[in-house]
This record gives structure tokens, C-alpha cells and sequence, in this order.
């Protein structure tokens, strides 16, 4: 058995900038901080341009990413970052938001299409694969026409309260997958946040 570092990473996908924080499409980043919160960590080293935080959780290095190309470019940082560390692309958990999904709703998926998601295109094309996990977390606008206001604006003030407990969920989650693996975490996880 081999006693190398195993690293993983967890991506939070979202628009750098004071503009963007809390907007729907920055939910990712939200869960990355909540994530560096509880492991008292800074995200805050600034390379491959990304925000990066490192801990260790059980046997695993996990490295925090908060990619800082903006959203249509976030592989570019991913695939840097997962190059850096050696990390396979089933090793790396991208949260993003989702658009499809009810507001607060969480899915979990251990590879499979964007769905439309940019950001997650762009990591796909980056990784030169489709087989990364994702959590992905509803902020609701499916049938809306012009998705980039949606998604660039703001939740309501009952949306917020539903999306507060969902990031405390997917955070949850990503330390259950990170710990005993993601199929399991997929098993407790997917569906509605529960207290």
C-alpha cells in the first residue's frame, strides 16, 4: 500500500469580486466557505488563478478552490490546480449552482453532463473528462427566459433561508463523501435539506 499523500479537491464554482457575492451563480463559493469555516482554514493563497485553502480531513490533503477566471473559464483553474496536486478528476468535487433544480434542493452526481452549466462545461473540457463528482444546489429560474439575470441576481428574502440550510447540506455532504466516499454521500444526501 502506498503511504503517498492523497489529495482531493473540492471546487466552488462562482464570479470573483464583491459584485457577484451572493448571487445565485456563487452558491459553490458559499459552500467552500462554509467548508474552510469549519476547518478554521483561510481561502486566501492565490494561485493558478484560484483561491486556495488546504486541510487535512481523515487520510486526505483536501485543497479548497475558488476558481477566479470567472465562471465560463473555471477549468482553466481546475485543471491547473488538479495538475499541481496530481489529482484525478474522480477525486475532485465541483459545487455549482443549478438552475433546473427547486430553490435549496441538493444533487449529488458522481459524473455525467453540464446540464447547460458553463462553468461546469468548462471544467469538463479542461479535465479532458466528464467523470468528476458534482453537487450541484437549486436556486430555481428553470423555465425563465433570461437566465443570466436570474442567476446574477439575488435570492429573495424566504429563497435565502432555504439556500442557507442547503449550503450547510452540501457541506455536509462533501465531508461524508470526502470520509466514507461519494456513493454513500449520495445515498443521505440528494434531495431536500433536513434538519
Amino acid at each position: 500500500m502506498s503511504d503517498a499523500v492523497q489529495f482531493r479537491l473540492v471546487v466552488g464554482l462562482g464570479n470573483p469580486g464583491d459584485r457577484y457575492r451572493g448571487t445565485r451563480h456563487n452558491v459553490g463559493f458559499e459552500v467552500v466557505d462554509e467548508l474552510a469555516r469549519r476547518q478554521q482554514v483561510a481561502v486566501g493563497k492565490r494561485q493558478f488563478r484560484a483561491l486556495l485553502g488546504e486541510y487535512r480531513f481523515g487520510d486526505v490533503r483536501v485543497i479548497l478552490v475558488k476558481p477566479q477566471t470567472f465562471m465560463n473559464l473555471s477549468g482553466e483553474a481546475v485543471a491547473a490546480v488538479a495538475h499541481m496536486f496530481r489529482v484525478e478528476p474522480r477525486h475532485i468535487i465541483a459545487v455549482s449552482d443549478d438552475v433546473a433544480l427547486p430553490v435549496g434542493k441538493v444533487r449529488l452526481r458522481l459524473q455525467g453532463s453540464a446540464g447547460g452549466h458553463n462553468g461546469l462545461k468548462s471544467v469538463a473540457q479542461h479535465l479532458g473528462s466528464q467523470g468528476y463528482p458534482r453537487v450541484r444546489i437549486g436556486v430555481g429560474g428553470g423555465a425563465m427566459q433570461e437566465l443570466t439575470d436570474h442567476v446574477l441576481g439575488r435570492y429573495t428574502s424566504a429563497e435565502r433561508l432555504l439556500v442557507n440550510d442547503a449550503v450547510l447540506w452540501a457541506a455536509d455532504a462533501v465531508e461524508v463523501a470526502l470520509r466514507d466516499g461519494f456513493e454513500i454521500a449520495m445515498n443521505r444526501f440528494n434531495g431536500e435539506p433536513k434538519p
